[in-house]
């Protein structure tokens, strides 16, 4: 079988996808594969659907599913079991068909196309796909405390891995960040309210080390008083926030430390803590942490023309800020992976459709 062929879902019940993951020098082979979900000309009986499930559930491999159809042609058993499946919208009905579909669906123009997008993306950085497969699955089990860990420790895991040195080689060296010459996060307090606001508009609110750790000293605020009854987070400038500071990434020279620092020094378990007490106000494009982070509140308002994107695949990365438990938290594992796998803007329109934002305003 070819790298782009589709299995059939009968080839899946026969065990088409249960090679083993790692050729002879141990890098993965195949880490993604596509099923078609539309039944040819001998369609799979009962006991096939059954046995293709068992073996999407026990499989190491990202598995896709595809179907020309709206509605996929197979039981939520099967759909539960695939990673993610893509069904064809028509038109520019892609908001609409996400909203009234299943949430382990992601509707698109052309699903065929879409999962070889998919494929090819996950065959670029391998190691990174199947680590973001493991966390999600592994991470909804977990409470949230806990499943911060494991992103982070996945996350440091991959920064030491091949992709990201490759990455780091063709981005090539850049020089430190220069220090913000005002307050990096600005707070603001008025009776019980507390107005968190990003402020480094030079660099695109870009969560470098100086805005994170502004942004947990502001964040503690607000953890520790109970009098602060509403917290809301925004920024300054042309976005909220362009996520990692990229010319930060490799500086970490102890991976061990890192993990500390971003579990215990970050701002993702300091967000959840806020529970209902905070909303995020995003605005522009989006990245990274700058969705990672806002998932968490309880409400997220984006104004009209916001994007929303995840590109740490492309780095041999995963979302390292918290996306790993924010966002499936509001729209599920499988619309998570999709919008990280992809790596492309997502509207806000259609990120209201999934639940990632709850209102669209200025």
């Amino acid at each position: 079988m070819s790298a782009t062929t589709a299995l059939s879902l009968t080839e899946l019940a026969a065990g088409a996808a249960d090679a083993d993951l790692l050729d002879a020098r141990a890098k993965p082979s195949r880490p993604l594969l596509v099923v078609d979900l539309d039944p040819g000309a001998a369609a799979p009986t009962a006991a096939d659907l059954e046995q293709a499930a068992r073996r999407a559930r026990a499989s190491d491999r990202l598995l896709v599913g595809r179907t020309r159809r709206q509605v996929p042609p197979c039981p939520e058993t099967l759909l539960n079991a695939l990673d993610l499946t893509l069904v064809r919208a028509p038109g520019d009905r892609l908001c609409a068909t996400d909203a009234a579909g299943h949430p382990a669906t992601v509707a698109v123009t052309d699903p065929a196309a879409e999962a070889e997008f998919l494929r090819a993306r996950a065959a670029e950085q391998p190691q990174a796909a199947l680590v973001l497969r493991q966390v999600l699955v592994t991470a909804g089990r977990l409470p949230v405390p806990q499943a911060l860990d494991l992103e982070s420790l996945a996350y440091s895991t991959l920064l030491g891995g091949a992709g990201f040195a490759g990455w780091l080689a063709a981005r090539g060296p850049r020089p430190a960040p220069p220090r913000a010459t005002g307050d990096p996060v600005l707070a603001y307090r008025e009776g019980g309210l507390l107005r968190i606001t990003l402020n480094r508009p030079e660099r695109r609110n870009a969560h470098g080390a100086e805005l994170r750790d502004a942004l947990a000293t502001a964040l503690d605020i607000a953890v520790w008083d109970e009098t602060v009854r509403e917290v809301v987070l925004d920024g300054n400038g042309p976005c909220f926030s362009s996520g990692g500071d990229l010319d930060e990434f490799g500086a970490a020279g102890d991976l061990a430390t890192a993990h500390l620092i971003r579990t215990r020094a970050g701002a993702a378990a300091r967000l959840h803590a806020l529970g209902g007490r905070l909303t995020a106000r995003i605005h522009g494009t989006c990245v990274g942490a700058g969705i990672e982070l806002p998932a968490f509140a309880t409400r997220v308002l984006a104004a009209p023309g916001t994007t929303v994107r995840l590109p740490e695949l492309s780095m041999g990365l995963i979302p390292g800020a918290g996306g790993t438990v924010g966002i499936p938290h509001r729209i599920g594992r499988r619309r998570t992976l999709y919008l990280a796998l992809d790596g492309r803007p997502v509207p806000a329109e259609r990120a209201l459709a999934w639940g990632l934002v709850d209102r669209i305003e200025e």
